[in-house]
């Protein structure tokens, strides 16, 4: 690891970095979908403690997987610089474009499976080990 790197590969295309980015995608996703409610509906009073904790935890995830996927873009990402940009341009749009490009792109990447099959791997020979 370089000097200039403080987060390591491994909180990025880890298993378990995984299963947070695919839940703070669907909270993001949860999050539009209830900003959208509101936009168009007035949510009832006896749900508003419910929306604000679903709020928070859309907001929470919504952070959470665009920095994750815009390091991992930056970073990680193998393919076209030309889609890179495409990407990035569809990043922009702050709810849904991060957890989008989860499902699409990251989900499917080769970094990732590379890394998931390298960690099963090691957890084999550990178990054996034992």
């Amino acid at each position: 690891m370089l000097k200039y790197e403080y987060i390591n590969k491994e909180w990025i295309v880890s298993a378990t970095a995984k299963r947070v980015y695919r839940v703070s995608a669907c909270l993001s996703i949860a999050l539009f979908c209830l900003w959208c409610y509101a936009i168009f509906e007035n949510v009832p009073a006896a749900l508003a403690p419910v929306a604000r904790l679903i709020l928070f935890a859309g907001v929470l995830g919504a952070g959470i997987t665009w920095v994750g996927m815009e390091y991992f873009l930056f970073r990680f990402d193998e393919s076209h610089p030309m889609k890179q940009i495409a990407w990035f341009c569809v990043m922009l749009f702050p709810m849904l474009g991060p957890a989008v490009y989860y499902f699409v792109v990251y989900a499917r990447s080769n970094v990732v499976r590379n890394s998931l099959s390298s960690q099963e791997a090691s957890s084999a020979i550990d178990r054996r080990r034992s």
